[in-house]
């Protein structure tokens, strides 16, 4: 028994001084980290993790719309294949929208139709969508608006070169090392940070922009943080406006925060539910118009989900070409997807813990397996 209690008492003295240490070393962002991943069994960031992080409300529309129900709800059983799949990555949430109607819906581990989930990087789309309204607003001069105009601080020998479209086709040369594991990169500082805008603005425009895909959260933070200056309002705030209210959503969302009252990790971390997370794909489906309102010009729609320096990576969305239909998504990590099919008037939503790992293809092996089978069966 003793031996236990001085076993004990030596991990609770070695851990307290790896915490007083990693906050005197200006590392203090991994006690967050690893309260709200490593020691609940994660190597990375979780789809339940608003509970650990400061949030912003998204709110949502007084008077919202709800999906109608197609005629064949639930009726024609999942492929063996897509369930297989879908059970295998731990699958939260599976939605299927035809012609505006959900037609397929089911849910796991306790989840709803009004259970938030982490959206991870599909709230890029988001952020660019945002960009685009304040470009119709008059708020940004167009996508190649110097950068600089509006976020002066940015450092860096080809700062001056930076425009806003840079920041949305992930091509800004931004000095950001995209690592999701370890917990010593500037994208786990970021995440598990409390002073995201100054982090950001330390990192300088290394590489001349405008030249080559670079896949980098900090660009999507830049664009946010040029918004947020122009408007001077939260991102938040902003996509209720914007976006949230004229969707009709039904559920409030959330935004992670760096800190209590601080900066939404716009490259991430837009938190809601399958069904109101459809409304996005709704809305590309229909080139920007929702229930016959405009919110975002047509023409955007298109230059968004065409490939700019890759045929698989548009405006801030993912790109599926070789399928003889066009076929786009917003895609986060985990297997976090709102995948488009306009010819098919097709929308399909799948939230989950984990997916089933990257293909030839740039996309991930559950992505493929669920376009395939549900191209199959609409």
């Amino acid at each position: 028994m003793k031996t236990l209690v001085k076993v004990l008492l030596g991990t609770a003295i070695l851990i307290a001084l790896l915490l007083a240490i990693a906050q005197f070393t200006g590392n203090g962002y991994l006690i967050k980290a690893f309260g709200a991943s490593y020691l609940r069994g994660y190597n990375s960031a979780s789809i339940g993790d608003a509970k650990y992080f400061d949030t912003r409300e998204v709110p949502a529309a007084s008077t919202n719309w709800d999906w109608p129900i197609h005629q064949q709800y639930n009726q024609d059983k999942l492929s063996e294949r897509l369930t297989q799949t879908l059970e295998e990555t731990e699958s939260v949430a599976f939605l299927i929208v035809k012609n505006d109607s959900i037609i397929q819906e089911y849910y796991w581990d306790g989840y709803s139709d009004s259970s938030r989930s982490n959206s991870f990087s599909m709230a890029k789309s988001i952020v660019t969508m945002l960009a685009q309204i304040a470009i119709q607003k008059g708020i940004f001069t167009s996508w190649q608006q110097p950068v600089k105009e509006i976020l002066p601080s940015i450092t860096g020998q080809y700062a001056n070169e930076l425009q806003l479209w840079h920041l949305s086709t992930m091509s800004s040369g931004l000095d950001w090392d995209e690592h999701y594991t370890s917990p010593f990169t500037v994208t786990a500082k970021a995440y598990y940070g409390n002073d995201l805008e100054n982090l950001v603005l330390q990192l300088p425009i290394v590489d001349k922009p405008g030249q080559a895909f670079n896949y980098q959260s900090g660009s999507t933070q830049l664009l946010a943080m040029a918004i947020m200056k122009a408007t001077g309002k939260p991102l938040a705030a902003l996509a209720s406006e914007w976006l949230w209210v004229p969707l009709q959503a039904k559920n409030d969302a959330l935004w992670h925060l760096d800190h209590e009252g601080g900066t939404e990790l716009a490259y991430c971390c837009f938190n809601s539910n399958a069904r109101d997370f459809a409304r996005f794909g709704k809305l590309m489906v229909h080139q920007g118009n929702w229930n016959g309102a405009q919110i975002l010009d047509s023409s955007f729609v298109s230059l968004a989900t065409k490939g700019t320096f890759e045929p698989y990576y548009g405006y801030s969305f993912w790109i599926d070409p070789n399928r003889g239909t066009p076929v786009f998504a917003q895609h986060g990590i985990l297997g976090q997807y709102i995948i488009s099919i306009p010819e098919k008037n097709l929308v399909v939503v799948r939230l989950g813990h984990h997916d089933m790992g990257d293909a030839p293809n740039q996309h991930t092996n559950d992505f493929n397996i669920i376009v395939d089978e549900v191209l199959k069966g609409y």
